[in-house]
């Protein structure tokens, strides 16, 4: 009898454990998936713009706005100056209606802790910090002037963001570690130097031109085969050092203002990375002994505009000083990459390197973002994704706007249905991505014992040069893209989703049965997790002739099912 007691108090008991369970990662195959409540998490998310959670008025008709837009996340700012308007003194009333607002539409938040930096500035510090700037120094340029950056040498700057940021993560422990509204948070936004390759403040001359950090060395040594290639070179290049300066270690640097990926101001940015991850490790280590759930930082990246350190956020969490964040900062669960430049597929590919989870906290919404959104599911096990400034611009007394149906909110209805087959593929080899452009307009893989093939299906309106049409010659749509995921089923069926493609089959090895065609494609959707069987395609709806080939038409976003087979 007694056995029997204690076998329906495990029964009930581990449930309940399970949902008690903080947020966290855990792996599966060659994924990190983010888990709440016992269960595996895609997150669909939308990134608020900066202000808009300091008004709890400005927000009342935003949470439902969100709900409607098919978005399962909101990603919104937590500010340093709202929560502690004077020092150890703190509110947190805007957090609390966050809370309730989310809640009540049943989403979920990724809050992002804007303290020390937003995009390399610090301007949403409290004023008590602002302006007593003895105590709280700031960084300076080449010049030894004062910029308004907090510097990342001073012990006094890490340390009172540390006890905010700790305190943050203890009272949402207390008020929401019973319901997992918050489910991530990002520290810091887009830290970096700005407007000079280095900070130049005493300290800062002090440690450049001392050692580097054992910690730093011993990392070197231990990982020496596994590190960024951008750090393996430069490092090399100077014999593999393990003591001396950092220009000793690293190399004097460079300034390529020809070609942006070249690594200019490199050694500067080597060492800024390792100060900014000291710091913001810090912060989050702190924050997590007193609630431990997943935290990330993001990334202003470099491009064409922002070619070297100082004008992009020097030392920020970027894919080539990876490993100095990889050290310096063992509490990041993640580095982010915030996409607005065109390079996009290069950008997924260089962060989805050395087991870092992918995750997009900001980028572009839309068409485009929906077909990006579609691949880095499939190709690259991405966790989650979000535009920024979903919520739209109004004033105090304007009504927001109804929201509108645009491609990417039919991606994320969509994906809701189907995240579960989703995420029991993540990682197992069997789902890769499909994505498309006018640039690179063919894509070709081996799944399963097919190679699978797509192309554009429109190639869009040519666009206008200027003026009324006919006036100039036109010029090519450049935003014109097809985007899609494909699963393996197993054997000869598979599960295709995605947007303005041609999706084609042949077999890896012809051998007694060289020719392939279909034998029934369906359209469909998941209604909680469960297949939907829609019309049975064929004929026009399909490539199935001898002068087309086989497979999928996908002009709109659709789900298809096809099951192929084979004949001589």
């Amino acid at each position: 009898m007694k056995k029997y007691k204690l076998f329906v108090i495990l029964c009930v008991s581990l449930p309940m454990l399970a949902y008690a369970q903080a947020p966290s990662f855990k792996k599966q195959g060659t994924a990190t998936q983010l888990w709440v409540d016992g269960n595996p998490m895609l997150m669909l998310g939308g990134e608020l713009h900066n202000s808009s959670t300091s008004s709890i008025e400005y927000m009342e008709p935003i949470w439902p706005m969100m709900k409607k837009m098919n978005y399962n996340t909101v990603l919104a700012v937590v500010s340093w100056e709202t929560i502690e308007p004077e020092e150890g003194v703190f509110d947190f009333s805007l957090l609390d209606a966050m809370l309730d607002g989310a809640r009540k539409q049943g989403l979920k938040l990724v809050l992002l802790w804007f303290g020390s930096w937003k995009n390399g500035g610090s301007i949403y510090m409290p004023s008590w910090v602002k302006r007593n700037y003895e105590r709280f120094p700031r960084a300076k340029d080449y010049d030894g002037v004062s910029i308004e950056i907090l510097s990342t040498l001073s012990e006094e700057n890490m340390k009172a963001d540390a006890r905010a940021f700790a305190a943050l993560m203890g009272y949402i422990k207390k008020v929401d570690s019973d319901h997992h509204t918050v489910v991530m948070v990002q520290v810091e936004n887009e830290m970096g130097i700005l407007n000079t390759p280095r900070d130049y403040c005493d300290a800062a001359n002090t440690a450049y031109n001392g050692p580097v950090p054992g910690l730093l060395t011993d990392y070197l040594k231990k990982h020496k085969n596994n590190l960024a290639p951008e750090l393996t070179k430069v490092w090399a290049e100077n014999g593999y050092k393990i003591s001396g300066t950092w220009e000793e270690v690293f190399g004097e640097s460079h300034v390529n203002t020809k070609d942006w990926h070249d690594m200019s101001y490199f050694t500067e940015e080597i060492f800024m990375a390792y100060h900014y991850a000291r710091y913001v490790g810090y912060v989050a280590a702190e924050g997590k002994k007193a609630y431990d759930i997943p935290m990330y930082v993001n990334a202003w990246l470099k491009g064409p505009d922002y070619p070297w350190t100082g004008r992009h956020p020097g030392g920020g969490p970027l894919p080539n000083v990876m490993d100095l964040w990889k050290c310096a900062a063992p509490s990041i669960d993640m580095l982010s990459p915030d996409i607005y430049v065109p390079n996009f597929t290069e950008i997924v590919n260089w962060y989805n390197r050395q087991g870092n989870p992918m995750f997009i906290p900001e980028t572009r919404g839309g068409t485009i973002g929906a077909c990006r959104l579609l691949w880095c599911i499939g190709e690259h096990n991405l966790m989650g994704f979000s535009p920024f400034g979903v919520d739209g611009r109004r004033t105090a007394g304007q009504t927001p706007q109804p929201p509108q149906a645009d491609q990417l909110a039919l991606t994320y209805e969509l994906l809701q249905g189907m995240s579960g087959i989703i995420l029991t593929n993540q990682g197992t080899g069997k789902m890769r991505g499909l994505f498309v452009d006018q640039d690179n307009d063919t894509q070709s893989f081996t799944l399963g014992d097919y190679v699978i093939t797509a192309d554009l299906s429109s190639r869009g309106a040519p666009v206008p040069a200027g003026g009324p049409v006919g006036t100039a010659p036109a010029q090519t749509n450049a935003e014109v893209a097809g985007g899609g995921l494909v699963i393996w089923l197993g054997a000869e069926e598979y599960l295709v989703a995605g947007y303005n493609l041609n999706v084609r089959f042949l077999p890896v090895n012809p051998g007694k049965l060289p020719l392939v065609a279909i034998d029934k494609v369906y359209e469909g959707t998941f209604k909680d997790g469960i297949w939907q069987q829609g019309r049975l395609l064929n004929g026009d709806e399909t490539h199935c002739s001898t002068f087309s080939g086989t497979g999928l038409k996908m002009p709109r976003l659709s789900i298809q099912k096809i099951l192929l087979y084979r004949y001589k």
